[in-house]
């Protein structure tokens, strides 16, 4: 993670989790973005709040790093297309890791995910961009993640699991080893997914239906 000031996108559930983990980082934060108040969490405290996205170009895209802490529903294009925005102004995305979390140097974690308390990422585990891992999922050694997946708290990926982009796992869910799971695929909160999940498909209670 770069050492420059951070702009927070969102001032809700998620963003506070994550402003949160970067006050205890000792990060600067400049500013967040959001059109609703954010007085009522005292974690926002002192940091300045503007309304509209467009107050972000104050910032210069040399000199601060965005958070994109909006929060993740299935199938939701929300955060991919705030981030392809902001990407295209030339600004970069800041990679967030708790310091709570079990991350091993061997494992490889692209620009923009976001790691939050008490996750496991194992050897060999490749997390691409703009992916959440959230609060105390466990990602096992050689797994591949795509950009732009939601991986819910408690959920457990075993050895070797790969997913495509977009993908959404669900709250407590479990993939078994060498599985995959293809793009807009969702495997549901408290699910078990034992075989292949096809693309835009829904593992519920380990049936397959269709979108």
């Amino acid at each position: 993670m770069s050492n420059r000031p951070i702009v927070i996108l969102g001032g809700g559930g998620h963003a506070s989790v994550l402003v949160d983990i970067l006050k205890d980082q000792g990060k600067e934060i400049k500013a967040i973005i959001s059109p609703d108040g954010i007085g009522s969490r005292k974690v926002f405290a002192g940091i300045q709040l503007f309304r509209s996205d467009s107050d972000i170009e104050q910032f210069s895209n040399q000199n601060v790093d965005l958070v994109n802490a909006v929060g993740m529903f299935p199938r939701s294009t929300i955060r991919h297309d705030i981030n392809e925005k902001f990407i295209r102004l030339g600004y970069r995305f800041a990679t967030v890791i708790s310091k709570n979390a079990c991350v091993s140097e061997f494992a490889n974690i692209h620009e923009g995910v976001q790691i939050l308390n008490r996750v496991v990422i194992h050897s060999g585990a490749t997390i691409n961009a703009h992916t959440v891992i959230n609060t105390g999922a466990i990602i096992e050694h050689d797994c591949t993640i795509g950009t732009y997946n939601f991986i819910s708290p408690g959920a457990i990926l075993c050895g070797q699991v790969k997913t495509d982009n977009n993908v959404f796992i669900g709250a407590n869910a479990t993939v078994i080893p060498n599985i995959e799971i293809n793009e807009g695929a969702i495997v549901a909160a408290g699910a078990v997914l034992s075989r292949t999940l096809e693309k835009n498909k829904i593992c519920y209670s380990g049936k397959m239906l269709i979108k």
